[in-house]
């Protein structure tokens, strides 16, 4: 799968409809203490989708190891497809993977580098939690639990 380059207009379109633009939070929910190999996720969750058809995704992945990792895939049983997708300027492009940096962290946030997750299954209700699998190069993959928060939810505010 090559990169995916859409036009401004179109992002800007499919992300209106999908999510309310809001910063990165610092919550903890979602998070996964399972992981192994230094990385762990928190600050997960997903707006409730206004589409019947795609919705967004947003968590961070932190890596306390020595060495880097990358985030290959994420599945969902709610979508037939999840997609991650990274913005460059006005632009949003499909990425076929992401680096996660040794003692960093891959933040994927509105705004920014989010998931989307598309042919949804089922329209995921505020108060619901969406399984996702995240998968890497080197780390087992991880399974997250990401609540379904209202379509204008805040995580810096928590509202």
């Amino acid at each position: 799968m090559g990169l995916v380059r859409l036009p401004a207009l179109t992002a800007a379109t499919l992300l209106a409809g999908a999510l309310t633009l809001t910063g990165c939070g610092s919550s903890d929910s979602g998070s996964d203490d399972s992981a192994s190999a230094g990385l762990s996720v928190g600050s997960a969750y997903m707006p409730e989708p206004v589409s019947d058809s795609m919705a967004a995704g947003f968590l961070v992945i932190t890596n306390k190891g020595a060495a880097g990792d990358v985030l290959t895939r994420v599945t969902s049983d709610v979508a037939g497809d999840v997609t991650v997708h990274r913005t460059v300027g006005q632009t949003m492009e499909e990425a076929e993977r992401l680096d996660i940096p040794a003692h960093g962290q891959l933040v994927l946030q509105s705004g920014g580098d989010h998931l989307m997750f598309e042919q949804l299954k089922r329209k995921p209700r505020e108060g619901d939690k969406v399984a996702v699998q995240l998968h890497f190069a080197k780390t087992s993959p991880i399974t997250v639990e990401m609540p379904v928060k209202s379509a204008t939810y805040n995580p810096k505010t928590g509202h």
